[in-house]
């Protein structure tokens, strides 16, 4: 029989034990966790490494489609460009491979670069355009509906004026004039007295009329290629466009809304200067498409002189603008500058 003593001794003995037992069976346990937490983690990195693999050569091809768009569209050149008309240097180190500004009064040549070249215009075309509208006196408030033949199927060009959009004659004048709307431009040559061949047959007649020898139309917008002209031809244009109200005011018109079904349409002028305090233009068109680079026709008073510019083929987007804010301040600090110092071969 144990005592006390005896007793107590026994018992903290076979707590002592228990506490041995438990404690080696958690040891045991947590180890044989971690081994298996282990192998899970080693397991599971092979996967994953070899879903980044296989993702990345997926992810490859389509990285390099979407850089190489960019760099195609870079290497798309101008017919200025191919036929080498940048090399031409000229005094104001113009961005345009073509201008020419004159006096509109005195006709005096103030400055010229290759302004014989025959190149795509662009939405220059649209000039024309609007002053075959308007010298046909066709009604103005006449309802004219978009259809699907004023499409742009030659540069894919999108438009805001859906299929089944219907404005009248006037408001499309002023949406080609004013924000080179595509679409309006060739409803407007469409819906001409004999269809649109007899539009286009009317502008090569007008600018035969006109004694423009290096041009030549295809279609009312711009949007084709063998739409083209000179520089000399073009300031011809300008100077004929500028004599009829209509054109003077709505190619310089800053903005204007059409109501279209439930939804007013904002338009704004494709030329940024007609808002700058800095300038007085009382007629303009800008143009671009690829083949033509950025276009501009003004006609301007700087320095107190009636001017008429032309810039074909300039180089980046804002360059045409860059452009005709060198000769304005060309012409504002050279007033008297001759046509002898300001002459470019070409």
């Amino acid at each position: 029989m144990l005592t006390n003593m005896g007793l107590v001794k026994h018992l903290a003995v076979r707590r002592l034990l228990q506490v041995m037992v438990v404690s080696a069976l958690c040891s045991t346990l947590l180890a044989f966790n971690a081994d298996a937490a282990q192998r899970k983690r080693v397991s599971a990195k092979k996967p994953v490494a070899a879903a980044s693999v296989k993702s990345t050569r997926k992810a490859a091809p389509v990285a390099r489609r979407v850089k190489a768009t960019p760099r195609m569209e870079s290497a798309r050149l101008s017919y200025g460009q191919l036929a080498g008309l940048h090399a031409t240097q000229d005094p104001l180190d113009l961005k345009s491979s073509v201008a020419l500004v004159i006096d509109q009064d005195t006709r005096e040549v103030l400055l010229s670069k290759n302004d014989h070249a025959v190149l795509p215009i662009a939405s220059l075309t649209k000039l024309m355009t609007g002053l075959i509208v308007s010298e046909a006196k066709l009604p103005l408030d006449e309802m004219v509906t978009i259809t699907q033949d004023d499409v742009d199927t030659e540069k894919g060009s999108g438009s805001r004026l859906r299929v089944g959009t219907s404005l009248s004659r006037g408001e499309l004048l002023h949406l080609a004039l004013m924000s080179s709307e595509n679409r309006a431009a060739h409803a407007l040559g469409r819906t001409y007295p004999g269809g649109l061949s007899t539009f286009v047959a009317q502008m090569n007649a007008r600018a035969k009329a006109l004694g423009m020898k290096d041009t030549r139309y295809v279609e009312p917008t711009g949007l084709s290629s063998s739409n083209q002209s000179s520089a000399n031809d073009l300031a011809t244009l300008v100077a004929t466009a500028y004599n009829d109200p209509m054109l003077r005011e709505l190619s310089t018109s800053p903005g204007h809304e059409v109501e279209v079904g439930n939804r007013t349409l904002q338009y704004n002028n494709t030329n940024r200067l007609v808002k700058s305090p800095q300038w007085e233009i009382g007629l303009q068109k800008t143009g671009y498409i690829s083949e033509a680079g950025q276009c501009l026709v003004m006609q301007a008073k700087v320095a107190g002189r009636k001017l008429i510019m032309v810039f074909l083929d300039s180089a980046g987007k804002l360059s045409r603008i860059g452009d005709a804010e060198r000769v304005r301040r060309w012409v504002e600090t050279s007033p008297s500058v001759t046509t002898a110092a300001a002459r470019v071969s070409g």
